[in-house]
């Protein structure tokens, strides 16, 4: 018996694997899908779940759909946004050639490395004591996981600082339960483990130093990188 379960699970099968074909260029920018019909034999289901398959690539930026025409391939780099990262990473079927963990973390940095300089430039005192006070926590922990919930409260403030609300939502939406850019202690351990510039950072801000905060950051954020 088919009922709106597994219709809505058939659905997110055909939207993933024709996602999966549009992000790894089995179907290039403004070339045709094959029609609903034909999806619908080619993969064993109804054309109501292809619609609905349809629809969701639609509202990602990856289809342009033609009432009565072609379902045409957009050009996703130009289209798409944020949140088919996450969508990806959630379900790990990002192509390989992406990179996304290293573009993630290469975003990471960039916009860290210009909060630390606009927090250099925003900051009050207040904020600035704050950052003081989270960074000698922080060296004074032992334990990693400790020192990365610390870690991840200055970069709080430091982001608060910049008062930048753009910078904000973006670096939320990429360390969210980490599912595009892996923020965990061990993968930021060699950001957690240097002291010396942890407290360089944090006094480059309170110096009111914008080149030499975003210097540091950017050094600082650019150790977790993948390399491959």
């Amino acid at each position: 018996m088919t009922g709106p379960t597994s219709t809505a699970t058939v659905s997110s099968r055909i939207h993933a694997q024709l996602r999966a074909d549009i992000l790894g260029d089995r179907y290039a920018a403004g070339e045709a899908l094959p029609s609903e019909r034909r999806l619908s034999e080619d993969l064993h289901t109804n054309r109501h779940a292809v619609r609905e398959a349809l629809k969701r690539l639609q509202q990602a930026g990856l289809v342009a759909i033609s009432q009565g025409g072609a379902t045409r391939v957009r050009d996703w780099r130009r289209h798409g946004g944020l949140d088919l990262l996450l969508d990806v990473a959630a379900e790990g079927d990002a192509p390989e050639a992406l990179r996304v963990p290293r573009a993630a973390m290469e975003m990471r940095a960039c916009i860290g490395a210009d909060a630390a300089r606009r927090c250099a430039e925003r900051a009050s005192a207040e904020v600035k004591a704050q950052l003081r006070a989270r960074a000698e926590q922080l060296v004074a922990a032992d334990d990693l996981v400790v020192r990365d919930a610390h870690y991840e409260l200055l970069w709080d403030l430091v982001v608060d600082g910049a008062d930048n609300i753009a910078y904000r939502l973006a670096l939320t939406t990429l360390v969210a339960r980490q599912r595009v850019a892996d923020v965990r202690a061990g993968a930021v351990a060699r950001e957690l483990s240097d002291d010396v510039a942890i407290r360089a950072l944090v006094s480059a801000v309170e110096a009111g130093d914008a080149d030499g905060a975003h210097t540091l950051a950017r050094d600082l954020l650019e150790r977790s990188i993948p390399t491959d």
